[in-house]
């Protein structure tokens, strides 16, 4: 059992998460039931899933949780690339959340690989 609350890899999903709660706070209402759910829904997903297979009582069941959150990073990242195209972000902000996205990603796998599954 691991304390999510120490790992760099939930804290950092915890700033992505704020991060995409400001961005959204700008997009137009008439998407609050839609693109702003799913973007609140799979950004909220990333660290909460790490949260729970921390609390896990095998590694194994860990890494299943911390491929769910990789996972939601994906999902993530395809609905800001959505988001991108309708002109809802630009540019500069979607490639400065791919970067945090693919940095969290990487953090994720690495802490999966050191994971002791004896």
């Amino acid at each position: 059992m691991h304390n999510y609350k120490e790992l760099k890899i939930w804290k950092k999903s915890m700033d992505l998460v704020e991060n995409i709660f400001q961005l959204i706070a700008n997009f137009p209402d008439s998407e609050k039931y839609g693109l702003i759910y799913q973007i609140k829904r799979s950004a909220i997903s990333v660290p909460s899933n790490i949260a729970e297979g921390a609390g896990r009582n095998s590694n194994k069941d860990f890494s299943r949780f911390l491929s769910i959150s990789k996972g939601s990073l994906n999902e993530l990242n395809t609905q800001l690339i959505i988001s991108y195209r309708l002109n809802f972000i630009d540019s500069k902000v979607l490639d400065q959340l791919d970067d945090t996205i693919n940095e969290i990603h990487k953090m994720i796998y690495k802490f999966n690989q050191g994971l002791d599954f004896k």
